[in-house]
């Protein structure tokens, strides 16, 4: 039916989705094995085979098997095929790789004055008073880049240390005109992004900075393409990956015009292993998640949540997400039994079908199905046996996703990274200066200290000189006089004497 993609066949005869309906959002839930990859692989290439592009995060890997053909199909998909009676067509979906790391993917960046700082926080997990330093430092790179500095540029990690350091070593000024800003909440965040660029983020921030065209890019043949985000690594530093896929559909939401509701949606977008976004969030990064959902449909862009339980999505974000898809959920556990209740009770009521019951019942590839009809009314939720996809399930070699890599010149254009001048540059340049005229400094008032000392010595020493040469001469003045003296009397005793020899009378006076 034109207009509608199919997903399945239930009692009720094949259910599929309505492409107007499409950016209504929604849901594919269920137990670890019970399908919920295949249903998203489904949907799609399906969506791609109508034109409609699609971005989705791949966890395990196998989502990649939608660039390769399914031929031969795996006998499951070929019973299953038959069994409810729709077209097993092998064939492979246009895909383009990406990943964060540069690895498996086309590389993808953005830099972190577009991450902002209420994301920022998150990756950094930060406490109140590192989020507000965080935004003090947004703050004042935001004033620098008003008037004309580069120091406002924060494009890496290296970038947000320099301004952090800047900051720390003028808090006094700073404090007077943005707030106070402690050493020590300064040294927790620099260790906290010394722990994520061990963690390989540092690949995530710079430039080139991935531009969102890439994934509206049309292709000549009409169809769809699948932008495949290689999350097997970035899935292990959970908020990176919830932060990412954040700023993504904030991006979306604030650069895509207003289109209404048109016919099919520009993008769709599925988002897996959901509840990573919502642990632990704040309220402030809770209340941005549900404006997007709530206003990014209206922009043509539709957003599916994957995750094991529909409990995993607040309600206020799961009152937004018309279309569901939902796979055997496991009740072990009262929790568990409240979260089966829970999603009982979200389907609209089919008097054929015991949602309670049946969840818990579901074959692995079956899912309870409800989505909007063209009016945007709820159809009533049928127990649906998913049709398998027309592309290969699993991974595909390594070989054939770097040769696919080569092949795509858009993607190519992010392979080298970019450092132009910025903060980190600047304010390092800035430092240097300073320093070394510091030191400069330092070994003027060094040299001029040796200076005052060493004319000190030289003062002493021409007194000690002087008062030496005093005391030599007094003492050599009275040893001339005694001399005199005692020549005086031996000249006289020498004449008596010769008198008293030689017998000659003393003159008398």
């Amino acid at each position: 039916m034109a207009g509608r993609i199919e997903v399945g066949v239930s009692a009720e005869g094949v259910q599929g989705l309505a492409l107007k309906r499409a950016n209504r959002h929604g849901l594919i839930a269920g137990a670890t094995g019970t399908g919920k990859t295949v249903t998203l692989q489904v949907l799609a290439e399906r969506f791609a085979r109508e034109g409609v592009n699609v971005f989705a995060a791949d966890i395990k890997g196998d989502l990649s098997g939608c660039a390769a053909s399914g031929d031969p199909p795996p006998e499951w998909a070929s019973k299953r095929a038959a069994e409810i009676d729709l077209p097993l067509e092998p064939e492979a979906a246009p895909a383009v790789f990406w990943d964060v790391y540069g690895e498996l993917g086309h590389p993808i960046r953005t830099t972190v004055t577009e991450m902002g700082p209420v994301l920022m926080g998150r990756v950094l997990e930060a406490t109140e008073a590192q989020e507000g330093a965080l935004t003090i430092a947004f703050r004042i790179a935001d004033d620098w880049f008003k008037e004309g500095k580069n120091e406002g540029l924060l494009l890496d990690l290296n970038d947000l240390r320099a301004l952090l350091t800047y900051i720390a070593d003028n808090s006094d000024d700073i404090g007077r005109k943005y707030g106070l800003v402690t050493s020590q909440t300064v040294a927790a965040l620099q260790r906290k992004i010394l722990q994520l660029e061990m963690d390989g983020a540092e690949r995530f921030f710079g430039e080139p900075a991935f531009k969102l065209d890439e994934l509206l890019r049309t292709r000549e043949d009409g169809k769809g393409t699948i932008h495949v985000l290689a999350a097997e690594r970035l899935v292990q530093s959970p908020r990176l990956y919830s932060a990412f896929l954040l700023w993504l559909m904030s991006e979306l939401w604030e650069e895509m015009p207003e289109v209404g509701d048109p016919d099919k949606p520009k993008l769709v977008f599925f988002f897996d292993e959901a509840h990573l976004l919502f642990r632990d969030a704040p309220k402030e990064l809770l209340n941005r998640v549900e404006q997007v959902v709530r206003l990014i449909r209206s922009k043509g862009v539709g957003i599916y949540f994957v995750t094991q339980s529909p409990a995993d999505v607040p309600d206020i974000v799961l009152s937004q997400l018309g279309n569901r898809f939902q796979h055997a959920l496991r009740a072990y556990t009262p929790t568990d039994q409240k979260a089966v209740r829970a999603a009982a009770q979200s389907f609209r009521a089919n008097p054929d079908v015991d949602v309670a019951k049946e969840i818990q019942e579901l074959g692995v590839g079956e899912a309870l199905v409800s989505t909007l009809d063209a009016k945007g009314a709820p159809i009533p939720v049928a127990r649906t046996k998913i049709r398998p996809p027309n592309s290969h399930v699993g991974p595909i070699l390594l070989s054939e996703r770097q040769s696919m890599m080569r092949d795509y010149a858009p993607g190519r254009t992010y392979e080298k990274a970019v450092d132009r001048e910025s903060a980190h540059e600047i304010l390092g340049r800035r430092a240097e200066q300073a320093a070394a005229a510091a030191a400069r400094a330092e070994e003027e008032e060094k040299r001029e200290k040796e200076a005052a000392k060493a004319s000190r010595s030289r003062s002493r020493s021409s007194s000690s000189r002087s008062k030496s040469t005093r005391s030599r001469s007094r003492t050599t003045a009275l040893e001339r006089q005694g001399g005199r003296v005692a020549s005086n009397v031996l000249n006289t005793i020498a004449r008596e004497l010769m008198r008293g020899i030689l017998g000659t009378p003393r003159r008398r006076r």
